[in-house]
């Protein structure tokens, strides 16, 4: 088997393990279709925006939680900021913890959120260096000539 057929099994089966573990939904496929020959790093960018979105509602997020009196109010339009643009990429696990998040700031009740917040952390940066891993295997294919498969 030739070095891109390998580096083409590696990217499918890496991938799928991304969906049956829940960590992408069928949206990020629907992204990665509009990538074309005219834009051949659509998902790229777009995923990297997440990426720089998500650092700093993560930030805010952190800074919100740690007042004295913590606005809810801004609480709630962070981790909505953080469920849609995890929605647009189809990051499933990280989109539902915003939705459990939810119950708690709405309870105002501080500690279930600092719990939800590390939650949020931590899937976060789980699908961040899972895509980074992705894009990785994209570039080997790239460089060595062949074509990145299209799952679905």
């Amino acid at each position: 088997m030739d070095v891109i057929n390998q580096l083409q099994r590696q990217y499918v089966d890496f991938l799928s393990s991304l969906y049956r573990e829940g960590l992408l939904d069928d949206q990020f496929l629907q992204i990665q279709k509009l990538q074309d020959e005219s834009n051949p790093e659509f998902v790229n960018e777009v995923v990297t925006l997440f990426f720089e979105d998500s650092e700093k509602l993560l930030h805010n997020l952190a800074i919100a939680l740690d007042q004295q009196l913590v606005d809810y109010k801004k609480v709630d339009a962070c981790v909505h900021q953080f469920k849609g643009s995890s929605s647009s990429i189809g990051a499933q696990r990280v989109r539902n913890i915003c939705v459990s998040f939810r119950t708690c700031y709405d309870a105002k009740n501080l500690e279930g959120c600092l719990r939800c917040l590390q939650q949020l952390k931590d899937e976060y940066y789980l699908v961040k260096n899972k895509l980074q891993t992705l894009f990785k295997l994209e570039q080997q294919i790239l460089a060595a000539g062949g074509v990145i498969p299209i799952m679905g």
